[in-house]
């Protein structure tokens, strides 16, 4: 999916309801087909290196009440969004669900914000085109970048240049909600780091491992924004950078780095829009709890149900992260990547990353 500028958007958008038009003059109950999106139906493009939808589809058909609900809800939102490129003007997904309230029928309004975000998710996928062409804006994800790297970006008063590691204060230059609006003007960077907490994020920015390493230290700020993702594929891309994922040694993290490699299972559409397959995976370890004695956590019984799902999930599928997490298992112990600090506050950018890094040869 590439940029689109408001008038194909908008275009795409109302041949949608074009369709719907359509099926009713042909006499045809109206429909919508979208991609199944479970761990099922997802399947490994080997073109692209990621894992985008399979052949399964769900049909939202107006042969049930319950399916003629979600196609008018579907078209109300649809006209919105149109008169809203029109206007040229944004929204955010919170503001489209309460804005549904005053749509005239009851049955067009969203009984929740999961129904109206599925809702953009289905729109993306049968228009191919983003939310972020739609305008629709997710709330603030608070993702930053520190590093040496010299961007412009659009503004409401124009255009501004910052460097990232200059012009910004202790928190970093906050990733905007479309990255596709920045120009890379300039870099020092020999690679990306994601870091997955805000504490270990700011760990290395107090210990100057941005400027040591001539490192872009990325917060990813938990499971990473779609804007987040969009940046990470671009500076890999763009300036050809490596992409590193530090992040706790936990089930739930090992699914962060999955969807900034691999993409994740609801937004499998985008996969090759936001999905860096060549990231590669710096993060606590089974093993490094073995080898560091790290202070730990026992597994809960939801994290040794996460894990044995892993085993099964196709972004899992390769010899190191079988053993990592059969490991796990076994030891049945979880760590945090502050867990590090144990050993010190300058363990992590003394020792650790750089010892994990120069074995990877990014160092």
């Amino acid at each position: 999916m590439s940029t689109k500028n408001n008038a194909d958007a908008q275009s795409q958008l109302l041949s949608l309801a074009t369709q719907f038009y359509d099926q009713f003059a042909d006499g045809d109950v109206p429909s919508m087909e979208v991609p199944t999106r479970t761990k099922n139906n997802i399947q490994y493009d080997e073109t692209s290196n990621v894992w985008v939808y399979g052949d399964r589809t769900s049909t939202r058909s107006a042969k049930s009440v319950r399916g003629a609900r979600k196609l008018l809800k579907a078209t109300y939102a649809i006209d919105f969004l149109a008169h809203q490129l029109e206007e040229d003007r944004s929204s955010t997904l919170r503001e489209l669900y309460y804005l549904s309230e005053s749509w005239d029928l009851d049955e067009a309004q969203f009984s929740s914000q999961d129904e109206s975000n599925q809702l953009i998710e289905d729109l993306e996928i049968v228009s191919g085109v983003t939310r972020e062409d739609f305008h629709m804006r997710p709330e603030e994800s608070g993702a930053t970048v520190m590093g040496p790297l010299l961007i412009r970006e659009q503004t409401r008063r124009g255009e501004r240049e910052i460097h990232c590691q200059e012009d910004v204060g202790e928190g970093g230059y906050q990733i905007p909600t479309n990255p596709d609006t920045i120009e890379f003007l300039d870099n020092d960077a020999d690679f990306v780091l994601c870091v997955e907490t805000g504490g270990m994020r700011d760990r290395l920015v107090e210990n100057g491992f941005d400027e040591d390493y001539n490192a872009l230290v990325v917060h990813l700020k938990g499971q990473p924004a779609r804007a987040t993702r969009r940046l990470t594929k671009r500076l890999h891309d763009e300036l050809d950078l490596p992409i590193l994922v530090f992040t706790d040694g936990d089930p739930w993290s090992y699914r962060i780095y999955g969807s900034v490699a691999y993409g994740s299972i609801k937004s499998a559409h985008l996969s090759k829009y936001l999905a860096t397959p060549q990231a590669e995976y710096v993060g606590i370890r089974p093993e490094d709890i073995v080898e560091y004695d790290l202070p730990t956590d026992p597994l809960s019984d939801s994290d040794v149900n996460a894990l044995e799902s892993e085993l099964e999930d196709p972004r899992f599928q390769t010899e190191f992260w079988r053993e990592q997490i059969q490991l796990q298992l076994d030891i049945e112990k979880k760590s945090e990547q502050q867990s590090l600090a144990a050993r010190g506050l300058d363990f992590v950018t003394e020792t650790y990353l750089p010892e994990r890094l120069t074995e990877m040869d990014v160092l």
